[in-house]
C-alpha cells in the first residue's frame, strides 16, 4: 500500500540541524514518493443550514484552480452512527464516495472530519462520562469510515473529534485534555490503525466556552503528548485580534513540539460580515487580516484549510457585529461561484504544492506579487508543482527564474506557452511545463539535482538580454 507519510517522523533530526536552514519545514508532510507536500484547500460541507448539498466536477476545477489539493469532508454524526434517533445512511455514504473519487479525479487528497451535527441526543458532557457508552457508540461511527476508507490511498486521513468541548463540566481544561482527551485519541488511534497503519490522525485541543478565551483564542492550550504514530496537529484558528495572530501561531508552534507532530491549519480566517460586501473599508480590514495571517502560514511552512467552501444561503447571527458567515462565494446557493475576492485572492495565493526534494521555505510577497521558494533538488522523487493562480494574479503575465541561469517567462498572449528568456548550456526548459487549466507550474527536473535552489515567480513578462 502506498503511504503518506508525516514529516513528524522525521521532526527530531531537523530539529537538531540549523534552524535557520530548517525552521520552516518541520510542519511538512510526504506523500508516497517522497516528495514535500504543502497541504491546502477547504472544508468540504456535506450539508448547510438549508439542507444536504453536493458537489460536482466542475465544483472541484475551480477548487483546483484555487491552489486545493486537500479537501476536509466534514462528516455529520447523525449520519454514520447508531446515537439515539440515528442510523447509519448508505444514501449519505455513497455521496461521500462520490466526493472522494471527484477530488481524486481533480488531484485532491481527502481529510474526513467528524463533527457531532445531527446526533440530537449527544452531550459533550456525557459524552465524557461515557454516558450509555457515548464514547464507544462514536468511534463505531469512525469504524464505518475506517472501514470503507481502508485501502483508499487518496483518503490519507481523518479529524478525530471537531471542537470537543468542556461546557458545564465542573473541570478545568488541562484535567479535561490530560484526562480525557488524550487518552480518547489514544484509543481512537489505536482502533483506526487496526484498520490502516499509515492514516494521519488529525487532533485538535477543547473548544473554550464563550469569555473564557487565552489572548482572544478560544482554544485550549494541550500540554500532554498524544503517545501514537502519524499525529498531526490541526488546530484551528480565527483570531480577530491583528496583533495576536502571530502569538496564536507561536503557541501552536510550541504545543507542535511538544507533541512531536507537524502543524496542519484545520481550518481558519476570521468570518466575513455580510456588510462587508458592500463596504470597501471593510474588505480593506479584512484584507489586511488574512494577509497577516498568510504571511505567518508561509513562514512556518504550515498548511491550511479554509471553511467553507460554500455559498451563502443563510446568514449566522453568533457575532456581536451582525450577521455573518465563513462561506468564501456571495451566491445565494450551496454550491458559490461568485467569489469574496477580498479574502479568496490571499487564501489562493501561490505556494509550492508537492516539491521533488527538500522545501527550505517559501514566501509570497502580497504587496509585489513575487513568490520566492528554496528547495533542495532530489529528481528521483518525480515532479514538482507550484500553484501559481496566474488568472487572478498575474493577468500581466509572470516570469520564472530558476537560480540566476534559467529564465522563462509566460504571456498571457502566448496560449499557456512559457518562453525561454535565458538558459544555460546543459538546462532542459521544456521540463517547465505551464498547466494552463489547473493553474501550476510542472517541474518534470530540476536543473541542478542535489543542489539548492531558488525559484522565483515574479510578475511581468521578462525580455531576452
Amino acid at each position: 500500500m502506498k503511504k503518506i507519510t508525516v514529516y513528524s517522523l522525521v521532526l527530531a533530526t531537523l530539529l537538531a540541524m540549523a534552524p535557520a536552514a530548517f525552521a520552516q519545514i518541520k510542519h511538512g508532510l510526504r506523500d508516497e514518493q517522497g516528495r514535500h507536500v504543502v497541504p491546502r484547500g477547504f472544508v468540504v460541507n456535506t450539508n448547510d443550514a438549508m439542507g444536504q448539498i453536493e458537489f460536482f466536477e466542475d465544483d472541484y476545477a475551480r477548487m483546483v484552480r484555487m491552489g486545493a489539493n486537500f479537501q476536509v469532508i466534514r462528516l455529520e454524526l447523525g449520519r454514520v452512527s447508531e446515537f439515539p434517533g440515528c442510523q447509519v445512511e448508505e444514501a449519505y455514504l455513497q455521496k461521500l464516495d462520490r466526493l472522494v473519487r471527484r477530488g481524486r479525479e481533480a488531484g485532491i487528497q481527502t481529510v474526513f472530519k467528524m463533527t457531532v451535527y445531527g446526533a440530537k441526543g449527544f452531550g459533550w458532557e456525557s459524552f465524557w462520562a461515557n454516558e450509555n457508552n457515548a464514547q464507544g457508540t462514536y468511534l463505531d461511527a469512525w469504524k464505518v469510515i475506517w472501514e470503507r476508507y481502508q485501502d483508499n490511498v487518496f483518503v490519507v486521513g481523518y479529524d478525530l473529534v471537531n471542537e470537543p468541548r468542556k461546557l458545564t463540566m465542573d473541570i478545568t481544561y488541562d484535567e479535561l485534555t490530560e484526562n480525557y482527551l488524550v487518552p480518547y485519541y489514544e484509543r481512537l488511534i489505536d482502533a483506526a490503525s487496526e484498520y490502516s497503519d499509515s492514516k494521519l490522525y488529525l487532533c485538535q485541543t477543547i473548544f473554550m466556552n464563550k469569555g473564557e478565551a487565552i489572548e482572544f483564542n478560544q482554544y485550549a492550550e494541550i500540554k500532554k503528548p498524544i503517545d501514537r504514530p502519524n499525529v498531526v496537529f490541526a488546530p484551528h484558528i480565527y483570531q480577530e485580534k491583528l496583533p495576536y495572530i502571530e502569538p496564536t501561531m507561536q503557541r501552536f508552534d510550541k504545543e507542535s513540539d511538544m507533541l512531536n507532530a507537524p502543524i496542519l491549519i484545520g481550518e481558519w480566517g476570521f468570518p466575513t460580515y455580510r456588510s462587508a460586501d458592500g463596504s470597501v473599508s471593510e474588505q480593506l480590514e479584512y484584507i489586511s487580516h488574512y494577509t497577516r495571517t498568510a504571511e505567518i502560514f508561509d513562514q512556518m511552512g504550515v498548511g491550511s484549510i479554509k471553511a467553507w467552501f460554500l455559498g451563502t444561503r443563510k446568514y449566522n447571527n453568533f457575532l456581536p457585529g451582525g450577521e455573518s458567515t465563513w462561506a468564501i462565494f456571495v451566491d445565494e446557493q450551496a454550491a458559490g461561484t461568485v467569489e469574496r475576492k477580498y479574502i479568496t485572492d490571499i487564501i489562493c495565493r501561490p505556494y509550492p504544492q508537492s516539491i521533488a526534494g527538500d522545501l527550505m521555505s517559501f514566501m509570497y510577497h502580497h504587496a509585489t506579487r513575487t513568490l520566492e521558494v528554496a528547495v533542495k533538488a532530489d529528481n528521483s522523487k518525480g515532479a514538482s508543482r507550484i500553484f501559481v493562480a496566474a488568472d487572478r494574479h498575474y493577468p500581466d503575465g509572470f516570469t520564472v527564474s530558476c537560480g540566476d541561469d534559467l529564465v522563462l517567462t509566460m504571456s498571457p498572449l502566448d496560449n499557456g506557452r512559457l518562453r525561454v528568456v535565458k538558459s544555460p548550456q546543459d538546462s532542459s526548459p521544456s521540463d517547465f511545463v505551464w498547466n494552463v487549466a489547473t493553474q501550476q507550474l510542472v517541474v518534470l527536473q530540476w536543473p541542478l539535482d542535489g543542489e539548492e535552489i531558488a525559484l522565483t515567480i515574479s510578475p511581468g513578462i521578462a525580455v531576452s538580454e
